[in-house]
């Protein structure tokens, strides 16, 4: 198989603790460089694994995992693993794996899973919107839907994103992290194809021609997998659309690597807020 035949790949580098003597990964990691690749995969439907099976009403279990190999996979390789669904069953699906070495195929997979009930392990039919978003991913189509507006259209699905970012992970004081400002901002929220909100974000006024981001929210699954800047085109081009021509906001000092990949410039020197390192950024439309 050819990497053109895949959409969804996962980077990883090969670690001493995976190889023999020779420098040669042991058979049995290449299961394990596969798993991860399935979890990378769920992320790329914009699926939270576990949240998702528990709306879905089941779980997927391995029926079956089979290897076929080529080449050796080393120590200090950069390998990307690729995924597909290749069939989806009444009950099972079938997964086509292959670890890449840039264009060279090392090492082919073939899992099964069963979709089955998590207490009593006996299959059943695999959920249509389970389906057809995994139908939606392999055609190339999106699969996250964008919504911006008022915060009396979409409070109730933003704010429990909010509060498990903020206020559960983080340890943001309640208080602190609810005020008017939401009641006059638009709102961006991200839905997956189940309709669980996954990201969030809003805009505010800071003055004529100024507009203000923040409450940048995503599910703590689905990091770095394109949600988060998802939602900040919308919130961008809500600003353009109503004539902003600067843009603001204050980055989480671990974030600032997501915004400056979206053009966003680091503007003063950094500072504390609500005890978490913060640095101010701009972008001019």
């Amino acid at each position: 198989m050819k990497r053109h035949e895949f959409r969804c790949f996962h980077r990883l580098r090969v670690r001493w603790a995976e190889v023999d003597m020779q420098g040669i990964v042991f058979n049995a990691h290449y299961l394990m460089y596969f798993d991860v690749g399935i979890t990378e995969y769920w992320r790329s439907l914009g699926l939270p694994y576990a949240d998702a099976m528990r709306q879905l009403g089941g779980e997927l279990y391995v029926k079956k995992a089979s290897l076929e190999f080529a080449a050796s996979a080393r120590m200090d390789d950069l390998v990307d693993v690729a995924l597909r669904c290749e069939r989806i069953g009444n009950s099972s699906m079938t997964m086509t794996g292959v670890l890449f070495l840039g264009e060279r195929a090392l090492v082919g997979a073939e899992i099964v899973y069963v979709f089955a009930d998590p207490a009593t392990q006996t299959s059943r039919p695999v959920p249509t919107a389970l389906r057809e978003l995994i139908e939606r991913y392999e055609a190339g189509q999106d699969v996250l839907r964008v919504v911006t507006g008022p915060w009396h259209a979409l409070e109730r699905d933003a704010a429990p994103l909010r509060r498990a970012v903020f206020v559960e992970e983080q340890g943001i004081p309640e208080s602190e992290e609810w005020d008017a400002a939401d009641a006059s901002a638009v709102h961006a929220v991200a839905y997956n194809h189940l309709g669980q909100a996954v990201g969030t974000g809003r805009l505010l006024t800071a003055e004529p021609g100024v507009g203000k981001i923040g409450r940048m929210a995503v599910h703590r699954a689905l990091r770095g997998s394109g949600v988060g800047a998802r939602v900040l085109q919308a919130l961008v081009d809500a600003a353009r659309a109503r004539g902003d021509q600067t843009l603001r906001l204050s980055a989480q000092r671990t974030a600032i690597g997501f915004y400056a990949r979206q053009g966003w410039q680091c503007v003063g020197d950094p500072y504390d807020e609500v005890g978490i390192p913060h640095q101010s950024m701009e972008m001019r439309l």
